[in-house]
């Protein structure tokens, strides 16, 4: 294993759950960096049916986080990133529409580069829940062909949340079950 891959590596393994900020902003050279990762992100078909957006605005901050359960950790956050699925953008062939299997890899993309760019983030689930999507898309606006994923709350880390060891070799099955 070579040094950039046991980087990667580490990386990933160091990827927490951060839910405590220090409520400083987040610059818009940063949010483009974790949008950029986030678009890189693998796609069913290469449709790329995906948008984002990208909100600093304190009272949409807040007002995203009066309705939404699970996720007052915006209050303090310095960002937060909305992934959506643009449903005018389908597969071809008669193909399941996959937009939200897409856009669950480029939520998982914005997670890792957040924590290289030693970032706190944290995925809150808005997609399947409907009072959630829609809080979100009223407050942001979206069309209703624009379903909303994730919010992902970002900014600069308390250091109060670490990263847990999750591997489980019980949970391996090699050859077959």
């Amino acid at each position: 294993m070579n040094d950039k891959t046991s980087i990667i590596l580490e990386n990933i393994r160091n990827r927490k759950s951060v839910r405590n900020f220090t409520g400083e902003p987040v610059t818009k050279a940063c949010l483009l960096a974790l949008l950029k990762a986030g678009m890189a992100a693998p796609s069913a078909r290469n449709r790329q049916p995906l948008a984002f957006v990208a909100v600093t605005e304190r009272t949409i901050l807040d007002a995203m986080g009066e309705g939404l359960p699970h996720t007052k950790m915006l209050f303090k956050a310095g960002a937060a990133i909305v992934v959506c699925g643009d449903t005018t953008i389908g597969l071809q062939e008669g193909a399941i529409d996959l937009w939200y299997q897409d856009a669950a890899a480029a939520t998982e993309n914005i997670l890792l580069a957040a924590e290289a760019m030693r970032l706190g983030a944290v995925w809150s689930a808005l997609y399947p829940y409907p009072d959630r999507e829609n809080h979100v898309r009223k407050i942001l606006n979206l069309p209703s062909t624009v379903n909303p994923f994730s919010i992902i709350p970002t900014g600069h880390p308390t250091g109060q949340d670490q990263p847990r060891d999750k591997f489980k070799a019980e949970k391996i099955h090699w050859e077959g079950w």
